[in-house]
């Protein structure tokens, strides 16, 4: 078997793990969450801008002697992971085959997966355990601890380690490297190889480094993307309502509908979409987990905002600034399509300042995906080798994807995307009880006036080591 024939079955097992299972369980899961926590990504809103801004990490920190991660810190590490090239790349990706519906489904998916958001990241926050430099968990430990299945957690982490340790870091890399390349007509293998050891620097300092070079990056990066986005669209004001028109149009028109473009809008709408937000998909709980905070709810909140700003604000600025290029219709994919639409509105510094947003968009994504695979690593075995392989495997990765297409990486990954928000969401359904208690007792200390603590009495029969 060659190459190409195995991209076409890869490609095949794609369309019906998504089709079939993926896509209906996502929204199935989405909505029953949403019912179910009376809609808390929207009435919620006030209290996730509340938690972000009065963060307790350092009276923590302070009160125990120990050092712990900030639950803004957690925060930007999940948000330095979901505002990655999936906002440039994959908007851009969904647009050129999916149309401009494609991004009403990325929007129908993020104002529902949000309640998923809460529902893993507040499961991480109660299961988490303690460790020497921070919290830890994710959806592998809330499996072993939650659920009493540690096989189910070995698949997990062993699905989480390919998909984000690995086959997300190819796209990552590869839009990184393209862009770079593009814009400076440098050599794709030199880009590679500067990015793989400019990340292997920032692996093997652990996670506080980690943590502290996302809480920096992350705010800069994305306040950034954003003035640049709003000055685009104050300068075509007069086409904004007939972009935005365009897309739900192409989301429900008559015309798509006949084509069955329709189905192609929706499917590259939720494939991007869950690519890009990461909501049900067990990555983002895996820095849920890290945050020192007094209840999990409060976690699961910021979360859930995360997505928020992923995919209706970051990803929508993406949408537009190629919308309002009027170049989607052409042959460009990808980071190319976003390039050249930058350099539509704003000559040859567009390419420039694109490339400068992907080098902190990809790279510290990298960062954080690399935080992921470990943590799962860890949950595998507490083996010193075993680390210090996945992170050469990491650095081998991003040099690998420098030297992929984009179509390749995505084919890839789709398919362990897919596999691992399945497993993920199962165990989400099967201790959904503990969220839905836990957002109560929440909601009822904060109308008695109080900031809202957690108690382990209130579960006495499960495994929560870290709450004391």
């Amino acid at each position: 078997m060659n190459y190409e024939s195995f991209l076409s079955i890869v490609d095949s097992a794609n369309d019906t793990l998504w089709t079939v299972i993926v896509i209906p369980l996502l929204v199935g899961c989405a909505l029953y969450f949403t019912w179910n926590l009376r809609g808390v990504q929207f009435t919620g809103i006030r209290e996730m801008i509340h938690n972000l801004l009065h963060d307790e990490g350092e009276e923590v920190t302070n009160r125990t002697h120990h050092k712990h991660i900030s639950s803004f810190q957690a925060f930007a590490v999940s948000l330095s992971s979901r505002v990655g090239t999936g906002n440039l790349a994959g908007v851009a990706s969904a647009i050129f085959v999916g149309g401009p519906g494609a991004v009403f489904w990325m929007w129908v998916m993020a104002l529902f997966g949000a309640a998923t958001a809460f529902m893993e990241a507040t499961l991480a926050q109660l299961f988490k355990r303690r460790g020497e430099e921070s919290f830890y968990g994710g959806p592998a430990y809330y499996m072993q601890h939650g659920l009493g299945r540690r096989w189910m957690g070995i698949l997990f982490a062993a699905l989480m380690i390919f998909t984000f340790g690995l086959s997300n870091q190819i796209v990552q890399s590869n839009t990184l490297c393209t862009a770079i390349s593009d814009a400076a007509g440098w050599d794709m293998r030199w880009v590679a190889a500067t990015l793989t050891l400019m990340t292997l620097i920032i692996i093997f300092g652990g996670i506080q480094r980690i943590a502290r070079f996302c809480s920096v990056v992350v705010p800069f990066m994305a306040v950034g993307y954003l003035l640049l986005a709003i000055y685009i669209m104050t300068v075509h004001i007069s086409h904004v309502p007939e972009v935005l028109s365009l897309i739900v149009k192409s989301a429900f028109g008559w015309h798509q509908a006949a084509g069955g473009a329709v189905g192609i809008a929706v499917m590259q709408g939720i494939r991007r979409g869950l690519f890009s937000n990461e909501a049900g998909e067990g990555s983002a709980p895996n820095a849920a987990a890290t945050a020192a905070i007094s209840h999990p709810v409060k976690q699961g909140l910021l979360q859930s905002f995360g997505v928020f700003v992923d995919t209706i604000v970051i990803c929508t600025c993406t949408a537009l600034i190629i919308l309002l290029s009027g170049l989607y219709n052409g042959e460009h994919d990808g980071i190319l399509l976003t390039s050249r639409a930058m350099s539509h509105h704003l000559g040859s510094m567009g390419a420039w300042y694109l490339t400068a947003a992907i080098i902190l968009f990809a790279y510290s994504t990298i960062i954080a995906n690399y935080f992921y695979g470990e943590t799962n690593v860890r949950f595998i075995t507490e083996k010193p080798w075993a680390l210090l392989a996945f992170r050469l495997a990491s650095g081998v990765t991003v040099m690998a994807g420098g030297l992929m297409t984009l179509q390749q990486s995505w084919s890839i990954v789709d398919l362990a995307m897919g596999l691992i928000t399945i497993v993920n969401l199962i165990a989400v359904i099967l201790l959904s009880r503990y969220v839905f208690r836990l957002l109560r007792d929440y909601r009822e200390q904060r109308r008695a006036g109080q900031n809202p603590t957690f108690h382990r009495s209130m579960f006495p029969e499960a495994d929560l080591e870290a709450w004391e």
